[in-house]
């Protein structure tokens, strides 16, 4: 057994990516992370969580998706041999699971338009392959985008009073700590057991502000019968069902975030959802950012609809 240092735990945390990144075309078990790690298996699993966020089964099962889109994306393989080259037992699992990830059917996504679904290249790499990453990065655009559901919910969120963006909401109402740099609201709604989806920032359209608020707040996405307490400042709102147009930069070092949010809304700004079949409809749902972790790239949603 290894120490249990900060940074010997994240030197383990690293190892098992890196393993994961180089083998995901072979099947990985939870002794080989183990193994890796130097802990044991209940600690690998543990430890990997914490630095990558995500446990090893959830990172394997991402990286094995967007490999998988890859491989189709470049043509002339079978959707049946790709599910099988990332281990998949069946193309209906593989055809499922890819379906329930991106929101269109494998087959469907390898004969889609490139402008219409996007893959970040750094991403979809198995092997840290310098030529290959320059290669791909020819041909293929550095945000992912789709189209997902949103059900009837409840939105809980924290007004603020005049911030326009995150920074301007945590110099309202503070941060937890600075190793985090998450914000009093949002470590709060973190707790709360009952969410759908993760803590989300938000810039609210028109028809959601007050007189008295700011244009951004931050809160969580509950179930529409949510009937458990409401933390005090905040507030629910009753959302109706909808669907979200998701944008997911690349992977990036976490000291670069500005740099990588700043990238996707630039490329955002550009994206035409026409080629979907849809217009952005913002008066339906606030325009949501997820936590911007490196290793997954930074994430936002915008909620739109179908062009009739």
């Amino acid at each position: 057994m290894m120490g249990n240092t900060e940074s010997e735990t994240h030197a383990a945390a690293q190892r098992m990516k890196t393993f994961i990144d180089q083998n995901v075309r072979e099947k990985i078990t939870a002794k080989s992370l183990s193994d890796i790690a130097g802990y044991s298996q209940y600690h690998a699993a543990r430890i990997f969580k914490k630095h990558i966020g995500r446990t090893p089964f959830e990172y394997i099962r991402e990286r094995r998706m967007l490999s998988a889109a890859l491989a189709l994306r470049k043509g002339g393989v079978k959707v049946t041999d790709v599910a099988f080259d990332f281990v998949f037992d069946s193309h209906e699992g593989f055809t499922r699971a890819f379906s329930k990830s991106f929101g269109i059917a494998p087959k469907q996504f390898a004969s889609a338009k490139p402008d219409g679904w996007m893959i970040p290249y750094r991403v979809a790499v198995c092997q840290n392959n310098e030529r290959e990453i320059k290669e791909m990065a020819k041909e293929t655009a550095v945000i992912f985008t789709q189209i997902v559901e949103r059900p009837a919910r409840k939105l809980m969120l924290r007004r603020s009073k005049s911030a326009e963006d995150y920074f301007g909401y945590c110099e309202e109402f503070g941060c937890v700590d600075d190793e985090t740099g998450n914000s009093v609201p949002w470590d709060i709604v973190s707790r709360i057991k009952e969410a759908l989806y993760e803590p989300i920032g938000m810039w609210l359209p028109e028809c959601m502000r007050t007189a008295d608020s700011g244009e951004y707040a931050q809160g969580i996405e509950l179930p529409a019968d949510y009937d458990g307490e409401i933390p005090e400042g905040f507030e629910l709102i009753d959302m109706q069902p909808c669907k979200l147009l998701v944008f997911q930069g690349e992977p990036f070092d976490d000291e670069d975030f500005e740099q990588a949010i700043g990238a996707l809304w630039e490329g955002a700004e550009k994206f035409n959802p026409g080629v979907y079949g849809y217009e952005y409809a913002d008066e339906l749902a606030p325009i949501m950012q997820l936590a911007p972790f490196g290793w997954r790239g930074y994430i936002e949603m915008r909620p739109v609809r179908e062009i009739r």
